[in-house]
Formats: C-alpha cells, structure tokens, sequence
C-alpha cells in the first residue's frame, strides 16, 4: 500500500505544525519552504486540515498555523480522513482492473490480512506515537 502525495504531504504537515507549535507560529510559506511542497498545493492541503478540525490558522501579520487537539488525540487515519484518502482501497496489488471477491488476483486472499493490519495501525497511530 503507498499513500498518495496528498496524504503523505498532509502527514508531514501536521507533523511539521505540531513540532513548531509555539510563538510565532508556523505559516504557510514558511511550511511550504521547509517542506519543499509547492505553496498552493499546500494551502488545499491545509484547508482541508483546518476544516476536519485538525489544525486551526490564525490570520494577520502574527499568524500562523497550530494543531488544534492534544497530539495523542489526532490519529493517522483522520489525517488521511481529511484529505479524503481510503484504508480499505480496492486496487488490486498486481494492477489488475478487477480484483474483488468475485473475481480475485492470486494475492487477493493473502493480502487481506496485511491491509487490515495497516488500517489497524494508521487508526492507532497517533501524532504523539510518530513525533
């Protein structure tokens, strides 16, 4: 399983905001520069972010961005909720169009137990677990 680069910035956003959660608080174009990611990529990101509650702004010349719960309350799985990423995707691992339980792959049935376990892992996991 990858995350797409959605996710895996939106991670390492929060990431980020949480480790640089003091005064001045981190910006958008401060984040954007740190992170190399490309400045309006990471503002649809951030909206999103802002709008699952993940992370709050503050607007203004003293602005910035800050994780608006506890660390050990923010998951991996409503990061990946926020910007709209699926545990339980449904793309066959060797790239068939179908691969479902009408009309499985050969790994179909040996890869159900693994991608459980990760759904398991990005819903246990919390920011304080990775920082």
């Amino acid at each position: 399983m990858k995350l797409n680069t959605t996710s895996q910035y939106a991670i390492k956003i929060v990431a980020y905001i949480a480790q640089h959660d003091q005064t001045p608080k981190p910006n958008a174009k401060m984040i954007s520069q740190d992170l190399d990611i490309p400045y309006k990529y990471l503002t649809r990101i951030m909206a999103q972010l802002v709008d699952a509650k993940i992370i709050y702004s503050i607007r203004g010349r003293e602005g910035g961005y800050g994780v608006l719960k506890a660390l050990n309350e923010i998951t991996l799985k409503d990061i990946l909720d926020a910007v709209h990423e699926s545990l339980h995707q449904q793309k066959c691992l060797l790239g068939n169009k179908a691969c479902n339980e009408r009309q499985k792959c050969i790994l179909h049935d040996k890869w159900t137990k693994p991608k459980e376990g990760i759904a398991r892992m990005f819903e246990s996991t919390t920011l304080n677990d990775i920082l």
